[in-house]
């Protein structure tokens, strides 16, 4: 008795899944897709920089300015993308122009 509960054959796995999605799910699955993509959509800037990544990008941004203090970020970006670099504070595009 107990071996025939603990059997997975014993129950029909296929009644606990439907036949068929219903009609209304698969459009509405393309529309999120599609909402997505254009909320991920990034329009890409001539001017380097750390991406903005669904505002991940300025959270790091900002987060980095705070820890290490404005004098060594600005030296970090300088080194990493160049004398003219575009970064997030406060959530707001900052450009750090240096030579």
């Amino acid at each position: 008795m107990v071996l025939e509960t603990l059997n997975p054959m014993h129950y029909n796995i296929t009644s606990l899944v439907p036949d068929a999605m219903p009609v209304a799910t698969v459009p509405i699955l393309i529309l999120v897709c599609f909402l997505f993509l254009i909320w991920n959509h990034e329009e890409t800037s001539s001017i380097p920089g750390p991406g903005y990544c669904m505002g991940i990008g300025p959270l790091i941004s900002h987060g980095r300015f705070l820890w290490m203090g404005v004098g060594n970020a600005c030296n970090y970006y300088n080194k990493t993308y160049g004398e003219f670099v575009r970064v997030w504070i406060s959530g707001e595009e900052t450009f750090i122009i240096s030579k």
